[in-house]
């Protein structure tokens, strides 16, 4: 979560200059890179079958290349706020999803600790959202962060079945993470965006913090807690992580704490409990 909390605030040094599709393909691309190095020297299996690559391709097109596309398209519109709150609903639509795919129970206990989580990160920015306009640039960035929220679940529901289909973690990372950053840039080529870089040191080292810890060891993590505790609890983390970031927009971007921060901050941990809750 420390590690995702962060990657809020590295985003934004990505924003400007360079088009989000080129930073979304050098981000998954050099991830993928590290973690096929981490194969070969593992001497880990990397040969598939086609119809296994289609299903990695699919989670890796979810996962890490269009939701995070529209990510950037979605913090280039609106506060990061209300990213966060949008990835707040992760919870709920993995109980959907598992619900309608795999048959997995909808327990009383995750459905309040999923709507407690949301109403948390909602009061913790709503001082933020009452600052807002109801102009189209908001209204485009509600709706890249609806698309991303809405993929990135279907991505979490792909990692399952692929676990559950005795897929291996890191080889299916490795091209997973090839194929959302080949993804990214054929959304790129597709729509005349130039392949332009940044050489300078606030873009290059987000892109190896991003790379680096915000997707090989971030998403590492993920995809274990994942196969551990199933998509519904572990989406949790997209209600935990703005919290961490919360800290750190403190301490970097002269964030102010109010009486609705902590209330909702309270909030969302009793959620955070509840959903964690062994029976």
């Amino acid at each position: 979560m420390a590690i995702w909390g962060s990657t809020w605030l590295a985003i934004t040094f990505q924003l400007g200059k360079v088009a989000a599709e080129a930073s979304v393909f050098y981000r998954f691309l050099l991830a993928a890179a590290l973690i096929f190095a981490y194969c070969g020297v593992r001497r880990l299996p990397l040969a598939y079958r086609a119809r296994e690559h289609l299903w990695i391709a699919l989670f890796g097109l979810c996962m890490f290349g269009v939701s995070y596309v529209f990510v950037y398209y979605a913090e280039e519109h609106v506060v990061s706020g209300l990213v966060a709150v949008g990835y707040s609903a992760s919870p709920l639509l993995g109980m959907l999803g598992m619900r309608a795919f795999f048959g997995t129970p909808m327990t009383a206990r995750l459905i309040v600790g999923s709507i407690l989580g949301i109403v948390g990160i909602t009061l913790v920015f709503w001082p933020e959202f009452a600052r807002l306009r109801g102009d189209g640039d908001t209204a485009l960035g509600a709706f890249y962060t609806a698309l991303a929220v809405v993929i990135s679940a279907a991505g979490a529901i792909l990692a399952q079945r692929n676990q559950r289909a005795g897929l291996p973690l890191w080889q299916t990372m490795a091209w997973g993470m090839l194929y959302g950053s080949l993804c990214a840039l054929a959304m790129a080529l597709g729509g005349g965006k130039a392949l332009d870089f940044e050489p300078t040191p606030a873009y290059v080292l987000s892109l190896l913090y991003l790379a680096i810890l915000g997707s090989v060891v971030a998403f590492a993590c993920y995809l274990t807690l994942l196969n551990r505790i199933g998509a519904a609890r572990a989406g949790y983390i997209g209600v935990m992580v703005p919290i961490v970031a919360l800290v750190i927009s403190a301490a970097f971007e002269g964030f102010t704490w109010q009486a609705l921060t902590w209330i909702g901050i309270a909030v969302s941990v009793a959620g955070n409990l509840i959903i964690l809750k062994r029976n």
